[in-house]
């Protein structure tokens, strides 16, 4: 028993700590990082666009945090590693890792005004555009994972692993590209099994289940009015979100507040998981 337990807001502060978020350039990522940086953590932002990545990097700094950038394609693995190393030669290890890059490439079955869509029925949905979602959504998920253990593992101290799954992994969704669900409930499961494995290590390993956020994935659809009226239609709250809204619960997962959780799948999704409107 702890004789002089923390307060509330003291198991939420991560000053001095190092993370690392990968898909970091934009959207759900970025607010990721956002939050490291804003709450006192050295980050490095990973991003396929180095350059955007680096310019928001840039941005951080001159806000006065500490931050870095690094180009990154996830289902590269020895990139993914060599990334990892670097960030630990710049921090001196790892303590928190997102696993968030991702992408959605494609239609879904149906398009946003509920009609089929010819190119997301699955004979004949475009096959490389499922081996592009799985080697970026999935494995990239894994080459991520794997790295930020090896570091954690290496310094000792245990850390906290957050994985970008989706509440997709848990419902279907007509206007979401196939592959998509699939990928998000491995990455799901992932986080479990690892979550199993790792506790011994004092390493944390949670998943996030966003809904409908504003962002640019599936080449910003979301920001269509069009697509975003039909998401906000099915939502029970009657809205989607926007990317600063994920920033407590990423604080949460990533800082000693949730030091008794592992394994959990946080839904933020505005209700979506609990039934569809229409």
């Amino acid at each position: 028993m702890v004789s002089h337990p923390p307060k509330a807001l003291e198991q939420f502060d991560i000053a001095g700590r190092s993370a690392i978020v990968t898909g970091a350039a934009s959207g759900i990522g970025l607010a990721y990082a956002e939050t490291m940086a804003e709450a006192g953590a050295r980050v490095t932002l990973t991003d396929v666009d180095g350059a955007a990545a680096e310019r928001e990097a840039a941005r951080l700094r001159a806000e006065g945090y500490d931050a870095r950038a690094a180009q990154l394609d996830v289902s590269d693995r020895a990139r993914t590693t060599q990334v990892f190393d670097e960030h630990e030669a710049a921090y001196g290890g790892l303590d928190i890792a997102f696993a968030n890059a991702g992408v959605g490439i494609g239609p879904g079955f149906w398009d946003p005004n509920g009609h089929r869509a010819p190119d997301g029925q699955v004979d004949s949905y475009n096959p490389e555009y499922w081996d592009r979602i799985i080697a970026i959504n999935l494995t990239g998920a894994y080459n991520t994972m794997r790295d930020a253990v090896r570091l954690m593992k290496k310094g000792g101290k245990g850390g906290s692993i957050i994985a970008t799954s989706s509440n997709a992994a848990v419902i279907c969704e007509a206007i979401v590209p196939l592959p998509y669900m699939p990928a998000k409930a491995g990455v799901s499961h992932m986080v479990k099994h690892l979550a199993f494995e790792l506790a011994e290590y004092h390493i944390r390993v949670n998943a996030i289940l966003p809904g409908p956020f504003v962002t640019n994935i599936a080449d910003g659809s979301l920001k269509d009015p069009v697509v975003r009226a039909a998401w906000d239609k099915s939502t029970p709250m009657g809205r989607i979100a926007e990317p600063y809204q994920i920033k407590p619960l990423a604080l949460y997962l990533a800082s000693d507040a949730s030091s008794y959780v592992t394994g959990a799948q946080m839904l933020i999704d505005g209700g979506m998981a609990l039934g569809k409107f229409h």
